[in-house]
């Protein structure tokens, strides 16, 4: 298997609804606002997502089909593709081009964190996958924006942008997930034959 560039799943210390709620207070004291428009980036960064996924389940499939065997996180990407296909087509279809450009941006600024230069509302979503470690409970949802509206209130377009959002945040983690799980099996691919090198040599000499 080829390796896959990496960077870091979005997962951070978990929180609770409380945690939850008070770190949106916090982001919204921190977020600063861009002036202007910037280059739209999301769907670009949504066709790459699409396109390593896609290369992963293929090298993936092309690992089992050889009889090799993989771990429970390539089965699972495995038998869910088909779900994570349907799952980019509808964020294409519900983020059509230009849209991200109209949303409030955060400030090219190292004190916006990952998200500078990206929606605001994107932030959000990032930020509530990586301290709910993947699982969105309207609870807290709805704590968490409501919260951060107490110092800064969203406009409409990005609270109608918020479930668009949370589906990107989700297909970028599992991209960045599906990278670790595709290195991982090349390294034990590596791994094996280096064996099955060592055990040949080992009993011819």
């Amino acid at each position: 298997m080829r390796a896959v560039a990496e960077e870091a799943p979005l997962r951070s210390e978990l929180y609770s609804a409380d945690q939850m709620e008070q770190h949106g207070k916090v982001l919204a004291a921190a977020h600063r606002l861009a002036p202007g428009r910037v280059p739209e980036r999301l769907l670009t960064r949504l066709a790459e997502n699409e396109s390593i996924l896609t290369d992963v389940c293929a090298q993936l499939g092309d690992a089992v089909k050889a009889t090799r065997r993989t771990t429970p996180a390539a089965e699972w990407l495995l038998d869910n593709f088909y779900l994570i296909e349907e799952e980019v087509r509808t964020a294409r279809r519900h983020l059509p081009r230009g849209y991200s450009r109209e949303l409030p941006q955060l400030e090219a600024d190292p004190a916006n964190g990952s998200g500078a230069g990206l929606p605001r509302v994107y932030d959000l979503a990032t930020q509530l996958v990586a301290h709910g470690d993947g699982l969105i409970g309207r609870g807290p949802l709805t704590a968490f924006v409501a919260a951060y509206q107490t110092l800064q209130p969203l406009r409409l377009g990005e609270l109608w942008a918020c479930p668009i959002m949370l589906r990107l945040a989700l297909i970028e983690n599992l991209r960045r997930i599906a990278a670790r799980v595709a290195n991982a099996h090349a390294d034990r691919e590596t791994a094996g034959r280096w064996a099955d090198r060592m055990l040949e040599v080992a009993e011819h000499r």
